[in-house]
């Protein structure tokens, strides 16, 4: 007998589901049939909530970035500066290394998120890399600084995914200070 859920609560669910599955396994590892089976309806009540496996994959992005953004916000808390930006850094590597799965889905489903304006860690960057600017320094000034420290702490995050670099929490903290 398949579960009975109000609005928007299936849909809910299934991310939840999908969340834990990306905790176990990678992306491709992750089955409808099997978040439908979890939470207890056909794989095609699934089809009421996400027209297709994408637009499910887009929503656990979504979540994905929502729960990066706190982390973020969280290690921020308190701080100022370069310090607050240092720390945002610190806590987007580590999410990473919690999270592997999650985050590679996040940035293979990014173009898709940037085109409908859903970035929060985006904003957050940009606006910690402007704050983190002498006065008088130009939006292009705060663009570079938002785009070379993405690239730090992405390409880090992926070294140590990649087991380029130990996934150390010491190397972390030596190579985004603040």
């Amino acid at each position: 007998m398949e579960k009975r859920y109000h609005h928007g609560d299936l849909r809910k669910a299934l991310v939840e589901v999908g969340l834990r599955l990306l905790a176990e396994r990678a992306v491709e590892g992750v089955s409808l049939r099997e978040m439908a089976r979890d939470v207890g309806v056909s794989a095609t009540s699934v089809y009421r909530h996400f027209p297709d496996k994408a637009a499910l994959m887009r929503a656990l992005a979504l979540e994905g970035l929502d729960r990066l953004a706190i982390a973020q916000q969280d290690a921020a808390s308190g701080k100022s500066g370069t310090a607050s930006f240092a720390a945002t850094g610190r806590a987007y590597v580590r999410f990473a290394l919690a999270n592997p799965a999650l985050f590679r889905l996040i940035f293979t489903s990014s173009a898709q998120l940037q085109a409908t304006g859903e970035i929060e860690a985006l904003r957050m960057l940009r606006a910690n890399a402007a704050a983190g600017l002498p006065s008088g320094a130009d939006a292009g000034q705060a663009e570079t600084n938002a785009l070379r420290s993405w690239s730090l702490v992405h390409g880090l995050a992926m070294l140590m995914l990649d087991g380029q670099l130990p996934a150390d929490d010491q190397l972390i903290e030596t190579l985004i200070s603040g």
